[in-house]
């Protein structure tokens, strides 16, 4: 494994590492350790670019930091990635080699699954590592809870909206009905929500739409659906100039990570008076589930408990930011920092 470090201001440590013998390119990116080891997922991409995926393992391991902040957990923030096609089917080797280069961090960095990895995936690395959670038979797959606290987010939402939180009869657009996705259309479907559902890959929206009676459009066409709530579910970035001008939803709420653009999109959603719930606060569910089960031994019934939270943290952020002035997505950062600073 030939490992090289890159000095980022802001971040504790970023390393690249390599093994040409086994395929494997990946980078992981240590936020802050200030609360506890740096907990993360591992993103499995194919980048069009070695820029492009640092740019986003950085982004999600600030972003982690924060989650973790939010939902008063005794971790830091970090996050890796593997460049290359998630579709292969030669994956222990790659896992194992991922496996070896988490090893050397020593427990600085704990990886769990993420886009394009599952706890199969972790199993492999486990092989080579003990610094990996979502495993079978321990906490698993940790998007039902990540669904579970972006639907408990979105009632928060609506209550801060419309003044109730209940979902019956609102039309919720989702973008993208992966893992994720699909367990938040199950607890809408349940909560008598309206479903219009798209995805790049038309099997995981077909199997939605016959699974809960959604509709389904283009992946161009989302934005512009007459919806209430607009859930990004799929990558970062996509609340921009060019989908803000076609969006009509008045809530965006989802679990995709870092779906602003840029900051100043944070600001133009607060002037077109539309409620956005920051995403690091509505996608804590599966740290949560995670951490409370594999790292503290809590019950099922107790993280559940956790994860529900999630409900009044959204609540907590959008009354700061009313108290303040300022932008939700400032308000929720704000309400972080702070916690970050007070360490657990």
């Amino acid at each position: 494994m030939n490992i090289t470090e890159k000095k980022i201001a802001g971040y504790e440590r970023v390393l690249l590492g390599e093994d040409k013998t086994a395929g494997y390119r990946g980078i992981i990116a240590i936020h802050s350790t200030v609360r506890g080891p740096a907990a993360g997922g591992t993103r499995f991409w194919n980048y069009r670019s070695d820029d492009e995926a640092l740019e986003d393992v950085l982004r999600l391991a600030r972003g982690m930091t924060y989650k973790s902040a939010l939902a008063d957990l005794p971790l830091g923030g970090g996050k890796s990635v593997i460049i290359g096609d998630n579709k292969t089917a030669d994956r222990e080797k790659i896992f194992r080699a991922h496996g070896r280069f988490i090893n050397t961090l020593n427990g600085q960095y704990i990886a769990g699954e993420d886009v394009g990895t599952s706890p199969e995936d972790m199993e492999f690395a486990r092989k080579e590592t003990t610094y990996v959670a979502g495993l079978h038979g321990l906490s698993g797959d940790p998007s039902p809870a990540t669904a579970r606290g972006v639907f408990r987010a979105m009632q928060a939402a609506a209550q801060h909206r419309w003044g109730s939180d209940e979902l019956r009869n609102r039309t919720i657009a989702i973008q993208g009905c992966g893992h994720v996705g699909s367990f938040l259309a199950r607890e809408l479907h349940k909560a008598g929500a309206r479903l219009i559902v798209t995805d790049i890959d038309p099997e995981k929206r077909n199997r939605v739409v016959s699974e809960f009676g959604a509709s389904k459009v283009s992946p161009e066409e989302i934005y512009s659906v007459p919806a209430d709530i607009f859930a990004p579910c799929a990558l970062g970035a996509i609340i921009n100039d060019q989908t803000l001008a076609q969006l009509r939803a008045k809530v965006v709420c989802g679990a995709a990570n870092n779906q602003l653009l840029e900051p100043r999109h944070g600001d133009l959603l607060e002037k077109q008076n539309r409620v956005y719930a920051p995403d690091y606060a509505a996608n804590g569910g599966g740290i949560i589930h995670g951490c409370c089960i594999e790292m503290l031994g809590w019950s099922q019934a107790a993280t559940a408990k956790k994860v529900d939270a999630i409900y009044d943290t959204i609540l907590d952020i959008f009354r700061l930011a009313k108290k303040e002035g300022i932008p939700a997505y400032q308000a929720a950062d704000r309400l972080a920092e702070q916690r970050v600073a007070m360490r657990v």
